[in-house]
């Protein structure tokens, strides 16, 4: 008997559950209508959010530098560097001699002459000041040299003796300033002088930057050299939807095969104009190069030519309230659901901000930690209640046997008749 009566209170209490369930469903305004079943949900998360473009480019010496030699007025005698040679400013990179080189020791020698016939002169006017300015009395009636009295700019006549001597001593003072100045001037031809003097059988061309020597034309034909800088950066080109995000200064990220560690850096240079001369048969295309920034001395040395993926990070935010892009839905305006602690599914609309990478940022509307809506779903009404799948794999049996009989029959009444 004992077994007939388990059957029939198991029968029994199916009944009654079915019972109950088929009442609340065709209860009329009854809460079980308005009850979606939410299977998809996330967080609102604190989150960076980066809008980039996607691009690729190739490493490149930042700078190249082209070295010229006239062969009409000079002779080539011989290169003084190789082709790949690492060059320091400074360095020397061929000879040659100049039939201009007596002109030019000429020039210089009659400019060092005029100069020493100009601190003659002044010398011979400064004299003539220091000769009035001790015979100025309080009534000058002594002759005066033409030119002194020209350069005073007074009237000797009536000015004060003070006022007098007060004028010679400023054209003093503005003459050994034009005389020091004169004497510097040949200290310098004398040592343009010396220079060629030592360099009479041949001239050097020197660097004026570090770099490698790319290329050595020895046909004589302008450039004659071409020196790389040694520092690398990126080249490629933008779109002209990328251009139109595109600018100066932006950072950028870059990975290539070649090497272990991602490069950083940003934008250098934009150039304005295509690299192809526009035309309605094909895109236009806009080169920029990429400045990379060195990580101290253990950066590894770049190779010319490797090709790099490149982002260029074009806005970006970091810790804001952010959530999935298909979270949001549209109405007049963005909103999106929310799960609350009460059971319920409440409609909140939101300010949008930055969106990228799959992500939306909230400027106003739920905050950090809080629970929405993933999916669309068209059942979901405003305030609707709902319920969620069991996670089976959270589900401890442990868990369970830690219950009193009194909790297990609490918590079945809950699931079968709560809301």
């Amino acid at each position: 008997m004992s077994g007939k009566w388990k059957i029939a209170a198991v029968s029994i209490a199916s009944i009654v559950l079915i019972t109950v369930n088929l009442y609340l469903i065709e209860k009329k305004e009854s809460k079980v209508e308005r009850t979606v079943f939410v299977e998809n949900w996330t967080k609102v998360k604190k989150d960076t959010i980066s809008d980039t473009i996607q691009t690729n480019g190739v490493i490149k010496p930042v700078e190249e530098y082209d070295i010229y030699f006239d062969a009409k007025k000079n002779d080539f005698k011989k290169f003084l560097v190789k082709e790949g040679d690492a060059i320091t400013a400074g360095s020397s990179l061929f000879e040659y001699t100049t039939t201009e080189l007596d002109a030019l020791k000429a020039d210089l020698e009659a400019e060092k002459t005029a100069a020493e016939g100009e601190m003659a002169g002044i010398e011979e006017y400064i004299g003539k000041l220091r000769s009035y300015q001790g015979t100025v009395t309080s009534e000058p009636e002594t002759a005066i040299d033409e030119s002194v009295e020209k350069n005073l700019n007074i009237d000797i006549t009536t000015s004060s003796s003070d006022l007098i001597r007060s004028n010679i001593e400023q054209e003093m003072y503005k003459q050994e300033l034009e005389k020091n100045r004169l004497n510097e001037k040949v200290k310098m031809l004398d040592a343009k002088l010396s220079s060629i003097e030592e360099q009479s059988s041949a001239i050097e061309t020197t660097s004026e930057a570090d770099g490698v020597v790319k290329n050595i034309n020895k046909n004589l034909n302008n450039p004659i050299i071409s020196i790389v800088s040694t520092n690398m950066a990126i080249e490629g080109d933008f779109s002209e939807e990328e251009m139109k995000k595109a600018e100066v200064g932006m950072t950028i990220k870059a990975s290539s095969s070649d090497s272990k560690k991602a490069l950083k850096g940003t934008i250098g240079r934009i150039h304005s104009y295509p690299a192809e001369e526009p035309s309605l048969k094909k895109d236009n295309r806009f080169p920029f190069q990429a400045l990379i920034k060195p990580e101290g001395e253990e950066t590894e040395p770049l190779l010319v030519g490797s090709k790099v993926n490149l982002t260029v990070i074009t806005n970006e935010k970091a810790g804001v309230p952010s959530i999935p892009i298909e979270a949001v839905q549209y109405q007049k305006q963005p909103y999106i659901y929310k799960l609350t602690n009460k059971g319920h599914v409440d409609k909140h609309y939101i300010t949008k901000g930055l969106k990228a990478e799959g992500k939306q940022e909230i400027i106003k509307g739920p905050s950090v930690g809080d629970v929405i809506l993933l999916e669309q779903n068209a059942a979901v009404k405003d305030h609707s209640y709902f319920i969620t799948p069991i996670q089976f794999e959270k589900v401890k049996a442990g868990t369970y046997k830690k219950f009193t009989s009194r909790e297990k029959v609490r918590y079945l009444l809950l699931g079968i008749l709560e809301k």
